[in-house]
This record gives C-alpha cells, structure tokens and sequence, in this order.
C-alpha cells in the first residue's frame, strides 16, 4: 500500500513538473514572437541576401545582385525578408494579391498574406516571384499592418526592379524586389496590407 501511495506521488510530481516546463516553453515563445527582441546582430548581411535571391529566382544574374547592392546601399541591413508568390492585373487601378513567408534572422518563420489596390502602371503577370526585404522591423507582428508607396523609390536594372514600402512617421521599411519588370515600374500610387489570413478584400 505505501509503495503505491509513494508510485502515485512521484507520478503526480513529474505530471506538476511538465506541466509547468510546457507553461514556461508556452509563455516564452509567445513573448519572444511579440515582443522588440530584434538586436543589432539580428540582421542578414548582403552576400546572405544575394545567395538566398538567387536560389529564390532561380538565376544567378549581375542584375540582381545590383538592385540588392542599391538596398543595402541606401537602408543597410535588412532584419527579415519574405519570399513569396504574387499575382496583379489590369493597368489602370489594378489590384494585387500575394502570398509567401516571413523570415526572421532567427530562423522563426511566419506566414504572411498581403494585398492592396495600385493606380497607374503597374507590373503584370500571374505567380510572379517576390522577394521583399524589410527593415526595422521591431516584432515579428509588426509586419501584418499596412505599408504605402514611396513615391520615387523605384529602381530598375535589366529587368529586375525595386520599390520601397514604408508607414508615415516610422523607420520600418518593406522592399519588394521582382524580376521581368519594365520601363515603367513603380509608377504608381497606393499600398500593400499585410495579413496573417487570405482575403480578397484589397481594403
């Protein structure tokens, strides 16, 4: 009889004590995932960014290597990037919708839906690949909010292209970078929305 009153004790001590280890794993996770954490070591350096967009694209171009050199040259570096997919239409107040991963320089990875409405020319082309390099970033959260255009910011070298994403009054920057681009890339006016879930509602 002790000795099964002494089994049922240590069995309700190592359930106490996962219980607690899952707790502790559960909290800590949820508070790294939103909280500022990001340092300045927390960052992917140039040749990091040149290697995974080649492997991304598909293509191991000079051009590409250019418009991530003009990025860097201009914002430093980035703190996470997106890979994705997108797909846009029609010249004159088209929409675009997209979808990819968010990459932190820890290795967490996020899934992220982005849409928005864009007046003027804009790139064409369904499934098109996306990279989106991004700057600043403070919480892995931050990114799921609404980012407007630069006006000015495109670049454009060979058919591979940038433009530049950000929210009035604060540092974060969001680039997109994409390949098959023409002349008139980037004339355009309007915002990407970023979300944790698909929607088809560009607002």
């Amino acid at each position: 009889m002790i000795k099964l009153l002494l089994s049922y004790q240590k069995q309700q001590i190592i359930l106490l004590a996962l219980s607690i280890i899952f707790s502790f794993s559960f909290l800590t996770h949820k508070a790294y995932a939103t909280s500022p954490y990001f340092t300045e070591n927390d960052k992917f350096n140039y040749a990091e960014i040149v290697q995974k967009g080649h492997a991304f694209f598909g293509s191991t171009t000079d051009n590409l290597a250019k418009v991530i050199a003009h990025s860097f040259q201009q914002h430093g570096q980035p703190n996470a990037v997106i890979f994705g997919q997108e797909a846009s239409g029609a010249i004159i107040g088209g929409l675009r919708y997209g979808e990819g991963n968010l990459f932190l320089y820890n290795g967490q990875q996020m899934p992220v839906f982005w849409q928005g409405p864009s007046l003027g020319f804009d790139v064409g082309g369904d499934g098109a690949r996306t990279m989106m390099l991004i700057y600043n970033l403070q919480t892995a959260q931050d990114v799921y909010r609404r980012y407007g255009g630069v006006d000015g910011s495109a670049y454009i070298v060979g058919g591979v292209g940038l433009t530049v994403l950000g929210r009035r009054n604060e540092n974060t920057l969001i680039i997109p970078i994409r390949t098959g681009v023409g002349g008139r890339f980037g004339i355009n006016v309007g915002y990407l929305k970023f979300r944790t879930k698909p929607t088809w509602n560009p607002f």
